[in-house]
């Protein structure tokens, strides 16, 4: 879990672009609102691999919002519960349980459903939020920390030129 946070951090501090950073949170975020055994989050999963976003992100926020999900599981409920039994919409999902493909996605289920809705409507407001969070963590938060006369001294220090020059070996950088 410390790894995963100074990954994570070291993102942050990276020139990693601030929206790969907020899709990973987005993608994150879907994925611990949501019921974790079904077959979108397995593609949401597929996409976080396969996209260029941070893992580290999106691992955290996927634990951040799973601890979340239980707070929102009566609006989640509440929410399948009113699009399954919209008359309107009777046949969209008569169709979709007669095929075998979309069953596994289990949008028969309450919360599931609900889950799913629900986190795809908070989505843009979570993906510009993280941009903003990111973008204010690397012009203020990261500055003032810089100037600490501790970050100072630990900076000039011969175990942080060390750690620069190991780092740079991992990267495939010569000295």
């Amino acid at each position: 879990m410390l790894t995963m946070l100074a990954r994570f951090l070291k993102a942050l501090n990276s020139e990693a672009g601030p929206w790969a950073i907020a899709w990973a949170f987005v993608l994150g975020m879907i994925m611990g609102l949501t019921p974790l055994i079904s077959l979108h989050n397995l593609i949401i999963l597929f996409l976080a691999l396969s996209l260029r976003i941070n893992f580290a992100g999106f691992l955290l926020a996927f634990l951040f919002f799973s601890g979340l999900a239980y707070l929102f599981d009566p609006i989640a409920d509440y929410i399948g519960e009113s699009l399954l039994q919209a008359e309107a919409l009777a046949p969209l999902w008569y169709s979709l349980y007669e095929m075998p493909v979309a069953r596994l996605f289990q949008f028969n289920h309450t919360i599931t459903l609900g889950s799913l809705v629900f986190a795809l409507l908070i989505s843009p407001l979570w993906l510009y939020a993280s941009y903003y969070l990111v973008v204010n963590y690397r012009t203020r938060v990261k500055a003032w920390f810089v100037k600490l006369k501790i970050v100072q001294g630990l900076k000039g220090s011969k175990f942080y030129g060390i750690y620069q020059r190991v780092d740079g070996f991992r990267r495939g950088t010569s000295l």
